[in-house]
């Protein structure tokens, strides 16, 4: 279906989330390290999402934002590359008995659009698992996905430090989440930081610009993690 050339999503970057054990226990550490419903509010009021809206997430993981969201819009494409994470997040979602979720299969390189425009995409965590020209594709994608005038919230890990700090940065960094929500989750950020592609702030700022958006906020944390409202020109 897809070039042989094209870049893999679907074999998963870091810690192996297609062992439904794994998610069970990511699901666990979220709810401790992550206040879902105050972060859900937060995106909530800088997209503003109104009820007619159409939402997408790529990276639902286990589908607590896309719960959480659920009750603010018409509609929210729920989107992930883990069929495991996603029986998981469907399994939640019948449990709500919500039925203005859609769980699809898919990433975002992959993922094909059926429905109408979108008002609103939100990707959070998701985004460094792809190398830089694979974010540019994806950004691209995105784009075309949105209605004029659309918006797109990105939260990812972005290192805005001077690379010669990167030693104490990281140090400091794994030692905050060993002591705020436990050794475990500090040894898949280890991984992250090591196996996968979180990039500079620059190279972010110009690869969402290239893509035709325009960034409303910004809003670094920590030197480690990003926040980018954009709009579609």
């Amino acid at each position: 279906m897809y070039p042989k050339w094209q870049y893999n999503e679907m074999n998963h970057v870091g810690v192996d989330y297609t062992d439904k054990y794994e998610v069970e226990a990511y699901d666990l550490r979220m709810s401790k390290l992550r206040n879902i419903s105050k972060e859900t509010d937060e995106i909530i009021d800088l997209v503003g999402l109104k009820r007619d809206h159409v939402l997408l997430e790529f990276g639902t993981g286990t589908g607590d934002f896309a719960i959480q969201v659920a009750d603010h819009c018409m509609k929210v494409y729920a989107v992930d590359i883990s069929q495991t994470m996603l029986k998981f997040a469907k399994q939640k979602v019948q449990n709500k008995g919500l039925n203005n979720i859609e769980c699809c299969h898919g990433g975002f390189l992959t993922y094909q659009h059926k429905g109408v425009p979108l008002d609103v995409v939100v990707s959070q965590l998701a985004l460094h698992h792809l190398p830089d020209f694979w974010k540019m594709v994806a950004l691209k994608r995105i784009y075309s996905m949105l209605k004029k005038g659309g918006i797109f919230y990105l939260r990812d890990t972005v290192y805005s430090f001077d690379v010669n700090n990167y030693e104490d940065i990281f140090n400091t960094w794994l030692s905050g989440i060993k002591q705020t929500a436990g050794e475990e989750l500090a040894k898949d950020s280890e991984i992250a930081i090591r196996d996968e592609f979180s990039t500079c702030d620059w190279i972010m700022e110009g690869l969402i610009k290239r893509a035709g958006f325009e960034i409303k906020i910004t809003d670094y944390h920590q030197e480690v993690l990003a926040v980018y409202v954009c709009i579609k020109r």
